[in-house]
């Protein structure tokens, strides 16, 4: 089974956690958090700061901890991390690098009050509750 990394990117700021999502041209995505397939022979750390990099342009970010895993079509692993070095922005639009199915779509970031009915992937996120 192919594994996949999911990043929950949160910040503080005024006082409440904040956590990075994006959206796309495509409303049946839904909102979401970086995500996607490791590339043969990476550990799951490599292919999360690579993931991040591609789909949010974010360089430089550190692992706070594993959220949680489970299956699905994929062995998914979610992981809460912070940006570090520079803070990025409060909004942006990324164009996805790489070569995997997202690769040359446009992302719209910004930061959402981390909060119990907070909408991912179509869906109320249980992890959501562990941040």
């Amino acid at each position: 089974m192919r594994r996949r990394v999911l990043a929950y990117v949160t910040r503080e700021r005024n006082g409440r956690r904040e956590l990075l999502v994006f959206d796309q041209n495509d409303p049946h995505a839904g909102t979401q958090v970086p995500a996607g397939r490791l590339d043969p022979g990476e550990t799951l750390a490599e292919g999360l700061l690579r993931e991040l990099h591609e789909e949010a342009g974010i360089e430089q970010a550190t692992i706070v901890r594993e959220l949680g895993s489970w299956n699905t079509s994929y062995e998914n692993h979610a992981f809460e991390v912070r940006a570090i070095g520079e803070e990025p922005a409060d909004a942006w639009e990324h164009v996805v690098l790489g070569d995997g199915d997202d690769a040359g779509l446009v992302f719209r970031y910004r930061w959402e009050p981390v909060r119990p009915d907070l909408m991912l992937f179509h869906r109320i996120d249980p992890l959501l509750e562990a941040l």
